[in-house]
């Protein structure tokens, strides 16, 4: 005789079950479980047993009972999908965690870029799986009704949804925010599919030695009942075996308590390589009870219907075996109906109340989505209640459940499309859905929710003999999904896709990179943020989604970086995603916080975005992807590496790149200015770098600055970097810097040097000069003694200031020469071509060796230059010393003077013996000479081409110049004008 129940100790039964996996939620909130057990990979696999709801334990079994081996599809889907994980799932774990995107509404808004999208998805979903909540209830009801052996389930029904309701709002919506990881409600529904895994195999060990009495006895019955094994398999031969296990497949991803636990409520995201075998295990040992329960209920004649074999096992082997089947169906039952209503809550209100009601421009903005989500979780039960009660009352469980899952095969088609397919749009999308989903209601869901509902002439159009929808399920899911598809890539194809819609596509597609642009913001710092904000947001909301942003990225609050302000808006856009969902943050941040006009814009793709998301990938390339990425690394530590500076500007003049060698020159690192604008520098870096980049002339060789109180001598080069196609870079500007403070102080002292060198090599010619002033100013003095005539002591006075004027020019000529060698700031000032040159030659024929060479000073005295006065003496000095040295037999040095528009030309030219030709390509490299040892360093022109560079200038040398040989120096200045201020 089977055991009734008492309704009161089954719904007490409910109660304290429930009420335990509240207080395990409870606990791991407060933070008593060690957060390695909270984060174990076992607690995530065992939280997506929420897929095995009351239509696993009840239904499975029922649909073994009808369809044979084909209630293996059901395992076989899940385990599939899992089995693929780091293919098909990994890319949709990503895209979730980096977007915040909670439900499949949320991924296909993003990615079609489409509120249509994400609403017609939802209310899709919403009316597809309300079969399967309104299957919770009813299975929990019935069993009731079967334990208790009362006569109307609907009322158990509408108590057990006021149940739901209670613990639904408990477990996910007690908290004002829906962004944060509920981790006491994975661990909760972890621990509900622990408890429905040992309850189901407990009822089939039940059946296996309560009814037989073990694998032995099991084994003999079947031999003396072939027909149960027949039954299994004749099912298999209608060919519907593929049909159910794409829809299951396919299920066990798109379904919201499904999409709720694999992705928004996943906590260790490495643990999906553990999904990948375990839970296909997991299915695998429930898979093996069904058949074991079928075979043990069919031998004691359970007095129940299919669906509830579970329980009619327990009640006809006695004792209280029955409370471990309904245990089972109401954990599965629970557990799917708390997280299906919380992601269906959190989809209705992304993407139907928010985007028509003024929710989120309250003062109270959390505090009104709390509520709000309270509200929805209640509609949400009281429709499947509703759908239970008026439909579901008169049709089996795996009527229902076959609704449901062949519903969310529409998703198929923008599901592939949002991943692998990204010219797929939103058009396509929607049009393949509302195809999809009319087909399934008019033909499926009519059907068999209202049997007087026959649709004869779309029937025999699709070539279908109607039964009954559940009987041609299979065909209506092949149908439906074939037109879906077919739509949906034919409206792509032909209707263009809208340039955000682009983007995002690149940012879903598998495989690939996505390629942003560098537009500029209008708003310049985080203050303006929180201004443009508070309209839409309130001050406070507005603050703190602000402050929780730049904690996020690790910003300050006074950062003010074009680059940072775009990740703090992109920043932003996430976060408020996922508390608003991405239809309404994205329209909320072009609103409030737009980018430039388009036609203002000179964008360019953001190259740290694609750098960080490289690096991100580094482990997953192979092949010639890999090679390339080395291949990049290389390239890029080269530049990093590189002992001159070099800044990378993107076309909008952005920093994008700064070297390790421009840190140590600026004392400014990388990171504090990528993404900046070089006049957003400190000083005085930013205004000299900026005049350079805007300036015409690409090369600056010597350049003196002030750095925290000393002079830095730099050499600066540019070029510009030109796009290479629309899709590709727009382009941008490389600046290399490089330090020749050192090299400058070492030229200046070799300079003085040779000024030293020379000074010795005139100091006999010097006392020789000074000595014949010194002699006459003698004689004259002893003159003075013996005249008497006052006109000819005042004639000897005169002479003998002019011999002593003599001597003051020949000593200022030489302290002069001998002192402009140091280290100071040039000036550049108008220089007289001629007079330099006079001065030049009057210095070198102070010594001996130079006395008797005649030199033949042809420039014009009209021509003046812009320059140093002494560092181009010390070019004349050394060009006419070597010109004199060279020359044969005393040969004049001719130096002559041409100008041309903005230039003057000198021309040094000698008669002697030339440059060999071994030496004219390295005769202005340090050392190079071809004067005998002991009488030249080879430094002297080395130290004039730098000077001369040093004024913008140029210098060529031609030997020989005629057939007797000859060398002639060519030098262009500056030209200076009495315009030019002088």
């Amino acid at each position: 005789m089977p055991m009734v129940y008492s309704v009161s100790d089954l719904i007490l039964i409910a109660c304290g079950y429930l009420f335990f996996l509240f207080m395990v939620a409870w606990i791991t909130e407060r933070g008593w479980l060690p957060a390695r057990l909270v984060r174990h990979p076992a607690v995530y696999v065992f939280s997506l047993g929420v897929y095995a709801s009351a239509w696993a334990v009840y239904g499975s079994v029922g649909y073994a009972y009808q369809y044979g081996y084909n209630f293996l599809s059901y395992f076989l889907g899940i385990s599939g999908i899992f089995l693929l994980a780091p293919i098909l799932l990994a890319p949709i774990l990503r895209l979730t965690a980096t977007y915040q995107l909670s439900s499949l509404a949320d991924l296909f808004s993003f990615r079609y870029r489409s509120r249509l999208a994400g609403a017609t998805t939802t209310v899709i979903m919403l009316i597809g799986v309300l079969p399967l909540l309104a299957l919770q209830l009813k299975a929990v009801a019935e069993s009731i009704q079967i334990l208790s052996d009362t006569s109307d389930p609907r009322d158990l029904a509408a108590g057990f949804c006021f149940m739901m309701v209670i613990f639904a709002i408990l477990f996910g919506a007690r908290h004002a925010t829906a962004r944060e990881k509920h981790e006491g409600l994975v661990v909760a529904i972890a621990m509900e599919s622990l408890i429905k895994l040992l309850a189901f195999g407990a009822v089939a060990l039940l059946g296996l030695y309560g009814v037989f009495d073990g694998p032995e006895s099991l084994g003999n019955w079947l031999d003396e009942h072939p027909e149960m094994l027949a039954r299994l398999y004749y099912p298999l031969q209608d060919g519907s075996w593929h049909s159910m296990i794409m829809a299951f497949f396919v299920s066990a991803v798109v379904l919201p308590h499904m999409f709720y636990m694999a992705f928004t409520e996943n906590l260790n995201p490495r643990a999906l390589i553990t999904a990948s075998w375990a839970l296909p295990l997991m299915f695998l040992i429930m898979a093996l009870c069904v058949p074991v329960i079928l075979w043990a209920a069919a031998a004691s004649n359970a007095p129940t219907s299919p669906d509830y074999y579970a329980l009619g096992i327990g009640m006809v082997t006695g004792g209280h075996g029955a409370i471990l089947g309904y245990i089972a169906g109401l954990a599965g039952a629970s557990g799917m109906l708390i997280v299906a209503t919380l992601a269906l809550s959190g989809m209705c209100l992304n993407h139907l109340v928010l985007p028509v009601s003024p929710l989120h421009r309250g003062q109270n903005l959390y505090r009104n989505l709390l509520w709000t989500r309270r509200i929805l979780i209640a509609a949400i039960l009281a429709l499947a209640y509703l759908f239970y009660r008026f439909t579901g009352t008169e049709h089996t469980l795996v009527e229902l459940g076959v609704l449901s899952f062949v519903a969310t095969l529409q998703f198929v088609p923008g599901l592939i499309g949002a991943l692998f397919w990204p010219s797929g749009n939103r058009n396509g999308l929607f049009a393949g859905l509302v195809l999809g989903f009319l087909l399934w209601l008019l033909l499926l869901l009519l059907p068999i929710t209202y049997p007087q509902w026959q649709f004869q002439g779309l029937m025999e159009l699709l070539g279908m003999r109607f039964q009954t929808g559940a009987n041609q399920w299979h065909h209506v899911a092949i149908v439906s999904v074939t037109a879906n598809t077919l739509l949906y890539a034919i409206i792509s194809i032909v209707t263009p896709m809208s340039q955000a819609e682009q983007n995002a596509a690149q940012a879903c597609a598998v495989g690939s990179l996505r390629r942003p642009y560098r537009w500029e913001l209008k708003t310049k710092s985080v203050d303006n943020f929180i201004e443009a904000l508070t309209q839409p947001l309130g001050p406070i909301t507005a603050t703190r989604e602000v402050e929780m942003a730049l904690r996020d990225l690790r910003l300050p609050r006074t950062e003010t970086r074009p680059y940072a302000l775009r990740r703090l808006r992109d920043q932003l856009e996430t976060n408020l995603s996922g508390l608003l969902g991405p239809s309404v943050s994205h329209q909320l941040m072009d609103d409030h916080l737009p980018y430039l006009p388009e036609e203002q814009q000179r964008s360019s793709e953001d190259i740290q975005f694609i750098e960080s998301r490289l690096e991100q990938y580094r482990d997953r390339l192979s092949g010639l992807a890999a090679e390339l990425d080395s291949l990049r690394r290389f390239h890029r530590q080269t530049l990093l590496e590189l002992p001159m500076g070099v800044i990378s500007l993107g076309a909008d003049r952005e920093i994008i790149g700064w070297n390790r060698a421009m840190e140590e020159l600026t004392g400014i690192t990388a990171a504090g200015t990528i993404g900046s604008r070089l006049a957003d520098l400190a000083s005085p870096w930013g205004e000299f770098l900026t005049q350079f980049s805007r300036d015409d002339n690409p090369h600056q060789p010597q350049q003196s600055l002030e750095v925290d109180r000393q002079t830095r001598w730099l050499s600066l080069h540019k070029s510009e970097v030109l796009g290479t196609g629309t899709s590709e870079q727009a382009g941008g500007q490389v600046v290399v810097i490089e330090d020749i403070t050192e090299l400058r102080q070492m030229e200046a002292h070799l300079t003085h040097n040779e000024r030293l060198a020379s000074i010795g090599r005139l100091a006999a010619g010097i006392a020789h000069e000074i000595g014949n002033p010194v002699t006459a100013i003698a004689c004259l003095a002893q003159n003075l003694d013996s005249e008497t005539d006052a006109e000819e002591q005042l004639e000897s006075s005169q002479q003998i200031l002019e011999q002593t004027r003599r001597i003051t020019r020949i000593v200022e000529s030489l302290v002069t020469f001998s002192h402009s060698g140091g280290i100071r700031h040039s000036q550049h000032v108008p220089v007289n071509i001629r007079d330099t040159v006079d001065e030049a030659v009057s210095l070198l024929l102070l010594d001996p060796d130079h006395r008797q060479q005649p030199f033949d000073n042809r420039s014009k005295p009209e021509h003046w230059v812009q320059g140093d006065p002494q560092r181009l003496l010390q070019v004349f000095i050394n060009l006419l010393g070597n010109a004199a040295d060279a020359s044969i037999d005393k040969q004049p040095v001719v130096i002559l003077s041409n100008a041309t528009d903005q230039a003057v030309n000198v021309i040094v030219e000698d008669q002697g013996h030339g440059i060999p030709e071994e030496l004219r390509d390295a005769l202005f490299e340090p050392f190079v000479t071809s004067k005998p040892p002991g009488r030249g360093t080879g430094l002297g022109l080395a130290l004039v081409y730098s000077i001369i560079k040093e004024h913008l200038g140029s210098i060529q040398v031609e030997s020989p110049v005629a057939e007797q040989g000859g060398t002639r120096f060519i030098i262009q200045l500056p030209m200076h004008t009495p315009t030019d201020g002088a």
